[in-house]
């Protein structure tokens, strides 16, 4: 278990998930990572990003709650490329429930994540977020995170049909 830290009245605790706290951060997440928020990320929020990271690395799949109410999630994994010494920790989500970010949650989830892929090996976190979320930039700057570096994601929408070019024969 994870120090406490102060979120309010209650003391937040940061704990491992749970296969019971699975609705919850499934619901958090759907307000948090709308279509809004992740419209040109690769990935998508639905309920296999959670299962499938609690399956591979549920050591680094956490909660934080308060008063009995979880409050936020962290998931993250690890990855370690051919060829290479070094062992990189992927924060892939983050999310706290709207209304109370800022509140500390985040960066109690962020020290304890960092601390537990630091105690696997990990030499390096990498995260990603989209270029126009500056609540998530600033937040990433502040926990230490630098070298931002945009990247262009492109897709090709294979159910519509191609336009024919004019001119040519079938």
């Amino acid at each position: 278990m994870s120090e406490t830290h102060s979120a309010g009245e209650e003391a937040l605790r940061i704990r491992e998930m749970t296969i019971d706290d699975f609705p919850v951060v499934f619901h958090i997440g759907e307000k948090v990572f709308t279509a809004e928020y992740s419209q040109s990320l690769y990935r998508t929020w639905d309920e296999y990003e959670i299962t499938t990271l609690f399956n591979s690395d549920n050591e680094l799949c956490l909660v934080a709650e308060a008063g009995g109410h979880i409050l936020g999630f962290a998931l993250g994994t690890t990855v370690k490329k051919h060829n290479s010494p070094w062992k990189y920790g992927y924060l892939v989500w983050l999310g706290v429930r709207t209304g109370i970010q800022q509140g500390g949650v985040g960066s109690g989830l962020f020290k304890e994540i960092k601390r537990r892929m630091k105690d696997q090996g990990v030499r390096m976190i990498i995260i990603d977020t989209s270029a126009d979320n500056q609540p998530a930039i600033r937040f990433f700057t502040k926990q230490g995170f630098n070298d931002v570096q945009e990247h262009v994601y492109m897709s090709l929408n294979l159910a519509r049909k191609a336009k024919k070019k004019p001119g040519k024969k079938p």
